[in-house]
């Protein structure tokens, strides 16, 4: 233990000038000022990684993170509109689609679109009077500047990481549930800068149980890192096939929330082997190989130049129109040719074949690779996204068919939206994928609303049918629209604890311990979920609360199944 302190202590001042690269908002220098050589820290840090990890060469180098991001949308808006009908919906995505506006979210009943302030008039010109007066404004142009601004690390941040520079170490140490108070590293949002050495880092302190792997590579060249977690033998001579869990984020550059929920659970789970009984069990019996962001080139721009930038930054026919949409990449059902996001200035544009994307690509080789040639058999997905608060399962690309395994699929999302409510106190809507746009008309029966993004080409279908998972899932983060994309950074430890409750949930459903074993299906009867070593405290009043809505959503889905 005292040499692994003696490590940290001298990591920490590896670390320090790494995030001290992050910007400090909000006073950006002007472009003339920007540096034209690489800097002389930069170099002596980069050294004593080489020397420390020995990482894979990496023939794309790292930018300084350009402080600027927030000066792109300084007149734009997000405005909220509420569909109660098929013909609203049909035309407000008619006229989404003519106007080029970026699409941030949508559920049965409501649509949030960012767009420039003097469009306002434009687009409620395409629209039925129904709609003209059923919108609101959630950020003005003022308080989505703020907002972006917020998200990146504070001067008072990186003040702290400095002073603390000798004993600072305690932030990334072996200390099991890391909370805001005593672990910097979830304080803020990190740049790939801060990422990708910190999992060099637990791989380096924690050898018995951590790998970092490579699955994949970017348009732009970069690795797509991913952390390994188990304890099993390493050789492909085993005679069984390991049963292993992947947890994704970042396809979408800008859900910054998901990739921090990522690194909060692969470090929950590294410190928490040895200390906590169901952690280790939970190693012992799966692999888990956890991948903060897929996107890392557009993870990198949105720290760089665009805070809001959603693809990724592959060139397209348009030279003006960089990016396609990773999510709708993947070859099941793949349907960007048919579908009016063709275009490659639309937010969904998903090439002009399937698995054009390079990330897209590079991921579904490294998968079929692992599991026809390194003894590995996938068991379940939990994709992270955000916003909304939803709990997606298959299909996305469809609502007129089912999923062999449904009434499973609806009652395991039914249990891992009640163990997040019980853990922050959050819903967590659960639903198939297809039903971004699906209401309840006044009679009762199920209404279809128009979509307003393609389903076709998803990862989480592409996962479920030609990997032939039957356990996939997309968890929409928080929030519900306040902050949408731009959560404040001190939500950063809720939400993890929160997914981190659920994806313990869903490794003990996976392992059998809620009457249903790795990879079989069976009929199940979900049951009141333990709390585990990190503790669950609930506010007063919920636990009631969480009674009827349970009931409610349990009575949803025998609904569902009767239509």
């Amino acid at each position: 233990m005292r040499a692994s302190s003696l490590l940290l202590t001298a990591v920490s001042t590896l670390l320090v000038p790494i995030v001290s690269a992050v910007p400090s908002h909000p006073q950006p220098p002007p472009p003339s000022q920007q540096p034209s050589h690489r800097p002389v820290w930069r170099s002596v840090t980069d050294a004593i990684v080489r020397n420390i990890w020995n990482p894979p060469v990496n023939s794309h180098s790292e930018p300084a993170v350009n402080p600027r991001p927030h000066h792109k949308h300084s007149d734009d808006v997000v405005v909220r509109f509420n569909i109660s009908n098929a013909q609203d919906a049909s035309s407000l995505a008619d006229a989404a689609d003519t106007l080029f506006l970026d699409l941030w979210e949508f559920t049965d009943d409501w649509v949030d679109i960012r767009m420039q302030k003097d469009l306002i008039p434009s687009l409620l010109g395409l629209l039925p009077s129904s709609l003209h007066q059923a919108h609101n404004l959630l950020m003005d142009e003022f308080n989505l500047q703020n907002a972006i601004s917020d998200t990146y690390p504070s001067s008072r941040s990186t003040r702290m990481l400095q002073s603390n520079a000798p004993t600072h170490h305690d932030a990334f140490g072996p200390k099991l549930g890391p909370s805001s108070s005593d672990n910097i590293f979830f304080n803020d949002y990190q740049p790939l800068s801060v990422i990708q050495p910190w999992m060099r880092l637990m791989a380096s302190l924690f050898t018995t149980h951590v790998r970092v792997i490579n699955v994949g590579t970017t348009y732009e060249g970069r690795h797509i890192p991913a952390l390994r977690i188990g304890v099993h033998p390493t050789n492909n001579d085993s005679p069984e096939r390991r049963k292993t869990i992947l947890i994704t984020a970042g396809l979408h550059a800008r859900e910054w929330i998901s990739t921090s929920t990522v690194n909060y659970i692969a470090y929950s789970l590294i410190t928490g082997y040895g200390k906590s009984h169901v952690i280790t069990s939970l190693l012992e019996e799966f692999d888990w190989v956890l991948v903060p962001t897929l996107n890392p080139d557009g993870y990198a721009y949105t720290w760089e130049t665009d805070r809001l930038w959603r693809k990724n930054r592959q060139q397209t026919s348009l030279r003006f129109c960089r990016g396609l949409d990773l999510d709708r990449s993947f070859s099941y059902h793949w349907d960007g040719a048919a579908n009016t996001k063709s275009n490659p200035c639309s937010e969904s544009f998903s090439g002009s074949t399937p698995l054009e994307a390079f990330e897209a690509k590079s991921l579904a080789g490294w998968i079929h690779n692992e599991t026809e040639h390194n003894n590995v058999d996938f068991v379940g997905l939990l994709d992270l996204h955000s916003y909304s608060q939803q709990i997606l399962y298959p299909y996305s690309y469809t609502c007129d068919g089912s999923p062999p395994n449904l009434e499973n699929l609806q009652e395991v999302a039914a249990g891992l939206s009640k163990v997040m409510r019980l853990s922050g106190g959050r819903y967590y809507q659960s639903a198939p994928a297809c039903e971004g746009n699906v209401g309840l008309a006044t009679n009762g029966d199920r209404q279809v609303f128009p979509r307003f993004e393609t389903g076709g080409g998803s990862f989480l279908d592409w996962f479920y049918h030609d990997i032939r998972v039957k356990y996939t899932y997309q968890l929409k983060l928080r929030d519900r629209g306040t902050y949408g994309f731009l959560l404040p950074k001190d939500h950063i430890v809720p939400t993890g604890k929160e997914v981190l409750d659920a994806v313990i949930y869903f490794g003990k459903f996976l392992g059998g311990q809620f009457n249903v074993a790795a990879g079989e299906e069976k009929q199940s009867n979900l049951k009141q979920p333990e709390q585990h070593s990190q503790g669950v405290e609930l506010v007063a009043g919920v636990e009631d609360e969480l009674d009827d809505e349970d009931e409610s959503a349990m009575w949803e889905l025998r609904r569902r199944r009767r239509v």
